[in-house]
């Protein structure tokens, strides 16, 4: 096309307009969120030269809301504040090396330093981002468990979450269920790098969560109207799965010798490079579910992959499993290519969650 089409010369100056945009929200979010941060620490400082008299931080934040919402609007109610003061407290090193010094004077050093901050390979979770919003910050705060911040802090970041999808991921346990299949070494990777995907055990959690397809547990719900669920709801399945997944194909037909066989959904993994099979099952799995997963990642092994490839996976969906089955149906060289885990259809509970690690561990002492 002509650089000087009038097309194009119109898309040049959208594209400008647009960043210009992007930028501008994102200095005035960073900005709002150094503020509260600072306003923050005002507040701890001023309630540790008040500390003699045990009401005095509650009537200070009190006077201060009815102040600043005469004079600012309601986005400083006495609940926000009291955020603001849980903000500072969480993250203790938030401006990192930089300046520390005069509220007012270090918001416009630090406003004006936000490309160095975005770009720095010094950042570390706990500091300030450019990226993250005050919803995003808000939203990390309810997690309790340091390590466990630090990782959806650096998820936030490495897959761009919005904050509803950051919430979600948090409400589903992703740590946890992560955690479930590394050792001690991996979870402080977890919580200092995030996500690493190196082999395929990297990739596959117990339980994948599916609450967002609204369907009821049910002994009437069959696969197929699981399978149609997952399709209609693909991006938010997609990110249930976790980076590295590619849509390629559903109900895939494979004949051998004039029998028909179908494959639920077919992937490809963009960071293994390989093809990743699921097979759904709504009952408990068999070890004839193993053998035909089996089939499938040996028959795409074989017809399906190209220069590049590496061996297909295969895993299996199943709302109920009995990991001896899975143990000795696969044996030690296939249990690095097909996998089993649990689908559920709501968020799990923390207890649920704990219940699973203790028989985990218990399982592994006794292997």
């Amino acid at each position: 096309m002509n650089k000087n089409s009038p097309d194009v010369f119109y898309e040049q100056i959208c594209n400008i307009l647009n960043a210009a945009q992007t930028s501008i929200a994102r200095t005035v979010n960073t900005a709002q969120v150094l503020s509260h941060w600072l306003i923050g620490r005002e507040i701890i400082e001023a309630e540790q030269q008040g500390q003699a008299r045990a009401d005095y931080g509650d009537n200070l934040l009190k006077n201060l809301a009815a102040k600043l919402k005469q004079d600012y609007g309601k986005g400083f109610s006495y609940s926000n504040l009291k955020y603001m003061r849980q903000f500072y407290l969480g993250f203790p090193s938030f401006l990192g090396s930089l300046e520390k010094g005069h509220a007012v004077r270090g918001l416009l050093e630090i406003s004006s330093k936000l490309s160095e901050i975005s770009a720095s390979a010094d950042w570390q979770p706990g500091q300030l981002h450019p990226n993250l919003s005050w919803t995003h910050y808000r939203i990390l705060l309810k997690v309790e468990n340091l390590s466990a911040r630090s990782f959806y802090e650096i998820e936030a970041l490495k897959n761009n979450w919005s904050s509803r999808e950051l919430e979600r991921q948090i409400n589903s346990f992703l740590f946890e269920r992560l955690a479930k299949s590394t050792d001690k070494q991996g979870l402080m990777k977890l919580a200092t790098q995030g996500q690493i995907i190196q082999t395929p055990v990297d990739v596959f959690k117990d339980p994948f969560v599916i609450e967002f397809l609204g369907l009821p547990e049910s002994p009437r719900l069959v696969e197929s109207d699981l399978e149609t669920a997952l399709i209609e709801n693909l991006q938010t399945f997609l990110l249930e799965l976790g980076k590295g997944f590619a849509f390629v194909k559903r109900q895939e037909r494979i004949t051998l010798d004039g029998d028909h066989f179908y494959i639920d959904l077919v992937f490809y993994h963009t960071i293994l490079k390989c093809y990743i099979l699921i097979d759904l099952k709504v009952g408990k799995l068999t070890h004839g579910d193993l053998g035909q997963i089996q089939l499938y990642v040996n028959y795409y092994d074989r017809e399906r992959l190209t220069e590049g490839d590496n061996p297909t996976l295969g895993l299996i969906l199943c709302s109920d499993k009995n990991d001896a089955v899975v143990k000795y149906t696969l044996g030690a060289e296939q249990q690095d290519k097909i996998f089993a885990s649990r689908y559920q259809l709501y968020l799990p509970t923390e207890a649920e969650l704990r219940r699973e690690l203790e028989q985990l561990q218990l399982n592994l002492n006794q292997d």
